[in-house]
């Protein structure tokens, strides 16, 4: 592989937001963690636990994986550092939205932003989100 190719694998543009459960959630946003069944130790220690949206990355295959920083991890700081051992990486189907406080609404305020990069209308062929009637 020559620079040019390994810069174009580089250049991953993140995504800004996701929806998850009817919610847009987006780096910031609070979670519950559900880890799929089966998973290893560590997913059963960590399920329940909530914690914050440090990004929402893609990989090279698009899957989409949200890094999230434990609400009650000591490490935190290093995790909003992006440094290792204090992120986690689950799946979109592998988190609960928590809603702010006194927020009653299921969808997110960051809903109506316009020309955002999603995981559901990235340019490269993958569907554009339906507007519900809120839209």
């Amino acid at each position: 592989m020559n620079e040019w190719e390994w810069r174009l694998l580089e250049e991953k543009t993140p995504l800004e937001h996701i929806c998850v459960s009817e919610t847009d959630l987006r780096p910031g946003d609070r979670v519950r963690l559900r880890p799929r069944k089966g998973g290893d130790i560590l997913d059963s220690e960590l399920a329940g636990r909530t914690g914050v949206i440090e990004s929402i990355e893609q990989d090279y295959e698009d899957r989409v994986h949200l890094s999230v920083v434990l609400d009650d991890d000591p490490g935190r700081d290093l995790g909003l550092l992006r440094l290792p051992g204090h992120r986690f990486f689950f799946s979109p189907e592998e988190v609960e939205p928590l809603r702010p406080e006194g927020d009653d609404d299921r969808h997110s305020p960051h809903e109506s932003d316009e020309g955002a990069r999603s995981a559901e209308g990235d340019g490269r062929g993958i569907p554009a989100p339906t507007r519900n009637a809120r839209g």
